[in-house]
């Protein structure tokens, strides 16, 4: 994949985040945030930015751009993902998938497939489902030990999830975290509902939008998108960097959701946010220790039953 490949591609990714007309300064600056973290690479993120926000360049543009039909493809799945990471999404990104559908020259069954899988991890429920033949829902974790243990479950999950080179599984990570958080809650008495769930992940300083860009932005410069769908592509050492940030943002959200609810939710976002950033330093340090399960998971993800997984964890 070329360098220009790669803009045209973050670029499609940006329009689709501009798709419903929200331009709230939180979620500009959550983009600046991002383009920060993606710089190098050879991908100037802030430059492309700017075209999107002054209108330099157009859905029709960036396709022309990109001539194979594996790039084609990739490019409508990372914006149906950027579109539904913050929740299923509404008419106006729903108008604009179906243009770059038809700019992309993309069939009806490749447009339907990815958008119906990112809808179902969109929508699904934040409540674990129970095992088959199980009457009721299992119990949440009691202690402090089992909580631990489950957080760093989903962070050694999520960062597997980042080594994969399918649109589809970065998409998973973002309802996983909101379902952590959910039992965390659940743990400590209390009962939450999406918007909640969402509202937290704000206040931390993980806005969803801004997450799934991350972490295909890191797909895309660091070479792991490829031709090979369900294959490791370029190894796994390439994407070690992204790996690092799914294990630690999941790590750090959940210790994070651990003390607000255990505290009876009294901690302003300023407070939040100080707690989030002091554990994402220490999560990093700490993925190294868990580098060799991250990758073994990897290795056995089922990407096809990925809404399965999700729903069921």
């Amino acid at each position: 994949m070329t360098v220009d490949e790669q803009k045209s591609l973050l670029t499609i990714a940006l329009l689709a985040a501009f798709a419903d007309g929200s331009h709230a300064d939180r979620e500009r600056e959550e983009i600046r945030r991002v383009g920060d973290a993606l710089g190098g690479g050879g991908v100037n993120f802030a430059a492309l930015y700017q075209d999107v926000l002054l209108k330099r360049t157009s859905v029709a543009a960036e396709a022309a751009r990109l001539a194979s039909p594996e790039l084609r493809q990739l490019a409508f799945e990372l914006a149906v993902g950027v579109c539904d990471a913050d929740g299923l999404r509404n008419d106006a990104e729903t108008r604009f998938l179906a243009g770059l559908g038809q700019a992309l020259g993309l069939s009806q069954p490749a447009m339907a497939e990815p958008a119906a899988i990112a809808d179902a991890l969109a929508t699904a429920p934040l409540e674990p489902a129970p095992p088959p033949g199980a009457a009721v829902a299992s119990a949440p974790p009691a202690g402090d030990a089992e909580l631990d243990r489950m957080i760093l479950n989903y962070a050694i999950g999520n960062g597997a999830l980042e080594l994969l080179p399918q649109s589809m599984a970065s998409l998973a990570i973002i309802p996983l975290q909101m379902k952590m958080v959910y039992r965390i809650g659940k743990a400590y008495g209390y009962e939450l509902d999406r918007g909640h769930v969402k509202d937290f992940l704000a206040a931390v300083g993980v806005g969803l939008t801004g997450q799934y860009l991350e972490e295909i932005g890191r797909k895309l410069v660091g070479g792991l998108f490829g031709k090979a769908a369900g294959r490791m592509v370029g190894g796994l050492a390439r994407s070690a960097t992204g790996m690092a940030f799914s294990f630690a943002t999941t790590y750090a959200l959940g210790h994070v959701a651990k003390r607000y609810y255990a505290g009876g939710r009294t901690m302003d976002t300023q407070m939040l946010k100080d707690a989030f950033a002091a554990l994402l330093g220490q999560a990093e340090s700490l993925q190294r220790q868990y580098a060799p399960q991250i990758e073994q998971q990897a290795r056995t993800v089922d990407v096809a039953r990925l809404v399965q997984r999700v729903r069921s964890q």
